[in-house]
């Protein structure tokens, strides 16, 4: 028997590889088919079953695809509902796999089909479950995303307490748990770092496994709960309903444009989305664009901040065009024009206008704090432990709403912990037209180290 988590940084995702005799299953694959595919050709092994723990909101699945290239049979849980040919799952169906089997176990309460799947090993044992977004290290799935759309927020949180107390809490505490999500993942709120756990870990040291009532359980789960990214519920139909293969999508999308229609592009509506680090956009960039660097959360800030259905032009790092549209499609965003190198004369020779934005570091932004309109765009729990003196709370994940609570004659000086959102939301302001916008390298991080007064949540009760 052979298990293999492969990890998704850029999406907190975790897919599964398990292998017995030349027999494979993948569970909740990523977009992109090749990873699983390669593996089991390199162990000469063939994909049998492609297990899908639920509709997935955060990224759009592999699953169809993959099915096409190797002839697996896609199962879901018990109640899915999808347009595409599958095995619907019953509650404790089981799936022989070499000399193992998989056992189907539905978990309601993340979506209404949410199933995990249990590791049954070559002696019979219930080794391993997998548990998609019912359960993480340290947490539970949120039961808030489909509220309004299917069904409501309580009627989850009530399905998802008998899960845990009906099916997770009787399970050996000796079982692993292989999640789905790691941190930085929306499906969860307080995630924890380690990439797997068990049973008896999860139960001594997981809230949301402690002993309490249904409406406490409700209460502590839903408190706190940010506002889901608005491509959740897309990716979520996307997947119940199919897409273009990825394949497609690359050809379509992978083209390097020429100066003349890169302006064409802009001109028509296209928004440019320049993909390098802060650093290198903050010294030129094409005047508009909206700066996710790819070395972070790329794919879910892109996803969060703009519109699935917006066509993109993308700006890239060097060597990095095929990887930027990738993991574009990963989230379901497929309307890209194409990329163009950053070359700040080529952009001025086709025409277009280029901007900077000023930085400054945290010993000036400390020497001259009472002169500046401070805006802090991390989230609301982190300003609360502890926040520079007079600063606004404005997160990133809201900034878009909040603009008009902004004044765009203004002064703004703009942080976040280390630099990485102020950066994206220094270039959203000034996408919207404010004229004076100032980033703080190194964000709070480096802000607390400098003389820069600061409160925490204890002293502003």
């Amino acid at each position: 028997m052979f298990v293999k988590q492969l990890y998704t940084g850029c999406l907190a995702e975790a897919a599964y590889y398990i292998e017995s005799e030349g027999e494979a299953a993948v569970i909740d694959p990523i977009r992109e088919t090749e990873p699983y595919v390669d593996l089991a050709a390199s162990r000469g092994a063939k994909i049998k079953y492609i297990f899908e723990t639920h509709f997935h909101a955060d990224f759009v699945s592999g699953h169809l695809d993959l099915a096409k290239k190797t002839g697996a049979t896609i199962v879901y849980g018990p109640t899915a509902v999808a347009s595409f040919e599958a095995h619907i799952a019953s509650d404790s169906e089981t799936f022989s796999l070499g000399k193992i089997q998989i056992k189907a176990l539905h978990t309601p309460g993340h979506t209404p089909e949410s199933t995990c799947y249990i590791l049954i090993n070559e002696q019979g044992k219930e080794e391993a479950i997998f548990t998609g977004d019912t359960l993480f290290v340290g947490d539970v799935g949120r039961p808030d995303l489909l509220d309004g759309v299917i069904i409501s927020k309580e009627e989850q949180v009530a399905a998802l307490y008998e899960t845990v107390t009906q099916k997770i809490m009787t399970l050996p505490d000796d079982m692993i748990v292989y999640p789905g999500h790691g941190p930085g993942s929306m499906c969860g709120k307080s995630i924890g770092n380690e990439k797997q756990s068990t049973i008896g870990q999860e139960k001594r040291t997981n809230y949301a496994l402690q002993p309490m009532s249904k409406s406490e359980f409700a209460e502590i789960v839903l408190k706190d709960q940010l506002p889901a990214p608005n491509y959740f519920v897309k990716n979520a139909i996307i997947n119940r309903k199919g897409y273009d293969s990825i394949d497609e999508v690359m050809d379509r999308n992978v083209k390097e444009l020429s100066p003349s229609e890169l302006k064409k592009e802009v001109e028509a509506g296209a928004l440019v989305l320049d993909a390098r680090n802060g650093n290198e956009f903050e010294k030129g960039f094409i005047k508009g664009s909206i700066n996710v660097g790819l070395d972070g959360s790329f794919a879910v800030w892109v996803g969060t901040l703009i519109d699935i259905q917006q066509r993109i032009v993308v700006i890239t790092p060097k060597g990095r065009e095929r990887e930027t549209i990738l993991r574009l499609a990963r989230v379901g965003f497929e309307q890209v024009a194409g990329y163009f190198p950053a070359d700040r004369s080529a952009w001025e020779s086709a025409g277009l206008i280029t901007d900077t934005l000023n930085s400054i570091t945290p010993e000036q932004f400390a020497g001259s704090l009472e002169e500046r309109e401070v805006l802090d765009v991390r989230r609301t729990d982190e300003f609360r432990r502890q926040h520079v003196k007079d600063a606004s709370n404005f997160p990133l994940r809201s900034l878009p709403a909040d603009f008009t609570e902004l004044n765009p004659s203004k002064d703004y000086t703009i942080h976040c912990a280390g630099g990485y959102r102020s950066v994206i939301a220094a270039s959203l302001l000034k996408a919207k037209g404010f004229k004076s916008v100032t980033n703080v390298y190194g964000g709070f991080d480096a802000i607390k180290k400098t003389h820069a007064p600061t409160l925490s949540e204890e002293l502003t009760a």
